[in-house]
């Protein structure tokens, strides 16, 4: 049921819908030999470890306006990180009208608003090629709600917290919720794509394709970066390092993951 600003529609009783944000990004690195594997993974654990991701948790908690119940952290052994939090309803104040709106939310500026029944996770998963030199870092965050917003609210926040080369979007709304006529509403607001939440500034920076099921209020948008850099994928040195043709491998090498990660298939020459 489309919704304007000016249709908010009285419930009776609490929403009831579930709005569920999957958010996952990829960070790829060439890593030539086991020391420095050893080193990209020291790294990620460092940068991303339960304390810092529980620090993201917790801004995203504030821009979907929720009160913390109980988190759950550990690092594990050998490598890698997780995160879930129990949220519950914040302060409940009047719901600003362009909370309707399909644009990029808060970075991470607060948004209090109503919801329950809900909790934020994340997981790490550091991993690497056996024999091609190639480590990558993956790391799964999911936003599930009850009420007034949607955690897509929270994307433009966890997209600016990662360095990030390929990002896979997910967004579903389930389950209904009653007007005071006890007619069902299945979506309680418009959404016709997930880039509309994605500032532009970071969609001219990705290739995007959408796969959207609209009837049935699932939508994924998955992204890849335009621009390439071999020195953005080296660790700890630079491809002035390196002889042209190291260089065009490396390169063809990295540009085949990130592919096969982007389009979700093993890619044969």
């Amino acid at each position: 049921m489309p919704l304007t600003p000016e249709q908010v529609v009285t419930l009776h009783g609490f929403n009831n819908l579930t709005k569920t944000l999957s958010f996952n990004m990829y960070d790829i690195c060439y890593t030539k030999t086991k020391e420095e594997r050893e080193a990209y993974l020291e790294y990620i654990d460092e940068q991303y470890n339960s304390d810092r991701l529980k620090h993201i948790l917790q801004h995203v908690a504030d821009i979907i306006g929720a009160h913390t119940l109980n988190i759950a952290q550990q690092d594990y052994v050998p490598q890698g990180a997780s995160v879930t939090m129990l949220v519950s309803e914040g302060p409940v104040v009047e719901v600003p009208a362009e909370h309707y709106d399909e644009s990029p939310g808060p970075l991470p500026e607060s948004v209090v608003v109503q919801l329950d029944k809900s909790h934020i996770t994340v997981h790490t998963y550091p991993e690497y090629h056996p024999s091609e030199g190639i480590s990558t870092f993956r790391a799964d965050i999911d936003v599930s709600t009850c009420g007034e917003i949607s955690p897509l609210k929270a994307l433009n926040y966890l997209i600016h917290s990662f360095d990030t080369d390929i990002m896979t979007i997910d967004y579903r709304v389930r389950g209904f919720t009653r007007d005071v006529h006890g007619q069902k509403l299945f979506i309680d607001h418009e959404i016709s794509s997930i880039q509309n939440y994605i500032p532009d500034e970071v969609i001219e920076q990705y290739h995007m394709i959408d796969v959207n099921v609209y009837q049935e209020h699932i939508f994924h948008t998955k992204c890849q970066l335009r621009e390439f850099d071999l020195n953005n994928y080296l660790f700890g040195y630079t491809k002035d390092k390196l002889e042209a043709g190291e260089q065009a491998e490396i390169t063809e090498k990295l540009k085949k993951e990130m592919d096969e990660i982007f389009y979700g298939k093993n890619i044969t020459a």
